[in-house]
């Protein structure tokens, strides 16, 4: 039998994440010139996480899953003490309790590192549900989604806290991917759909008819939250209008790197797939699609072919989590989605974001390494 090395790493994702790094440095310095001058380092700044990215990829790599696995529980208790920590003690930055902030370093984000612990988390929650008993009662679904709500609602209402409502989506649908996957029964679907339209639909019946009394209830940060998601319904807004400008603006080929002719805020995390768009033009971005198609497509073979549920439903969570921000981002970029500050994985400027995904592809090389010694 051929010996695999621990270190392996899947050549096709490779080349998929050496594409984003490429693409994510070259928009950040063509976003530049829409930045003030201060913020004229985040090239290198870019350069040094995914440096730092590369090195956490080893060292999980290293450290093994069933390590990462076997103190989960801990790690999910360090991450909700991290959320509560930013409530106490974190300054705000524009009117949002997201970060810590190092000197001489930058922000630092609990939230996305929550993400990644909150899918292993429910991996091997899922995984230890159906290995008690493979064919569960009504009853005992009812109290395991009982647990699983409890795990996913502490870290949500901390962020919501923040606020951060982008994170807390990706936290609800991820959760929602990784139970259809389990194979739990349909009817806990509908229910939980159904009560989610309720809910809503009571929001803003009572946003639209009486915003002083929605004000009373929700408070004016969440009605500014509601009020911002609703314009992308209108197309209306700066940062929406300018950044649409300037992916038409492109044309088929694009105007080239660092010619971005149109200001709009956020141009290096939120709208870079605006400044990418516009330097590229239609062909450039039709090949980051593919790119992007082409990796998320590779994780979910993955899933399909790893022997170990746990590893499966960690995978689908990755994948769900993934979908969903890329899908929001550039959905929200060019009009067809709520702007809710979810930043393009991989592509957009962010230490703290970075790392959590390079934490994922470890997790995901090691998955990848385990089934090649299996099927060898």
């Amino acid at each position: 039998m051929k010996k695999i090395s621990k270190y392996k790493i899947n050549g096709e994702l490779l080349f998929c994440i050496i594409s984003f790094f490429l693409i994510s440095v070259l928009s950040i310095y063509s976003a530049q010139n829409l930045l003030p001058s201060y913020m004229n380092n985040l090239v290198l700044k870019q350069i040094m996480w995914y440096g730092i990215g590369f090195l956490t990829i080893f060292f999980i790599m290293y450290i093994g899953n069933e390590y990462i696995y076997k103190h989960i529980w801990i790690l999910y208790i360090i991450g909700i003490l991290s959320l509560i920590g930013l409530l106490i003690f974190a300054e705000p930055i524009n009117e949002a309790k997201c970060w810590f902030t190092i000197p001489g370093i930058g922000a630092f984000q609990p939230s996305e590192f929550m993400k990644i612990i909150l899918i292993i988390t429910l991996g091997s929650l899922i995984q230890k549900f159906h290995e008690k008993d493979p064919n569960p009662s009504i009853k005992q679904e009812f109290l395991f989604l009982f647990k699983v709500m409890i795990v996913v609602l502490i870290p949500s209402l901390l962020t919501f806290l923040q606020p951060d409502t982008g994170v807390v989506l990706i936290y609800l649908l991820t959760t929602l991917t990784m139970l259809f996957v389990s194979g739990i029964r349909y009817r806990w679907f509908i229910i939980c759909f159904s009560l989610a339209f309720i809910l809503i639909g009571g929001i803003l019946i009572i946003y639209f008819l009486n915003e002083e009394l929605f004000v009373k209830i929700f408070g004016t940060s969440f009605f500014l939250r509601i009020d911002r998601i609703l314009d992308w319904s209108s197309a209306s807004g700066y940062q929406l209008e300018h950044g649409m400008a300037s992916i038409g603006s492109g044309g088929i080929l694009g105007l080239g790197f660092t010619n971005t002719p149109i200001y709009f805020p956020e141009p290096q995390t939120d709208f870079i797939f605006a400044v990418y768009s516009n330097n590229t033009g239609f062909l450039g971005s039709i090949i980051l699609l593919i790119l992007i198609a082409y990796f998320d497509i590779k994780l979910i073979f993955l899933a399909i072919k790893t022997n170990s549920n746990r590893n499966k439903y960690i995978i689908s969570g990755i994948v769900g989590m993934l979908i969903y921000q890329q899908f929001q981002n550039i959905g929200m970029t060019i009009g067809l989605m709520p702007i809710t500050g979810i930043t393009l994985p991989f592509i957009s400027y962010g230490g703290s974001s970075l790392i959590s995904y390079m934490i994922m592809l470890g997790i995901v090389f090691n998955i990848s390494n385990e089934l090649i010694r299996f099927t060898n």
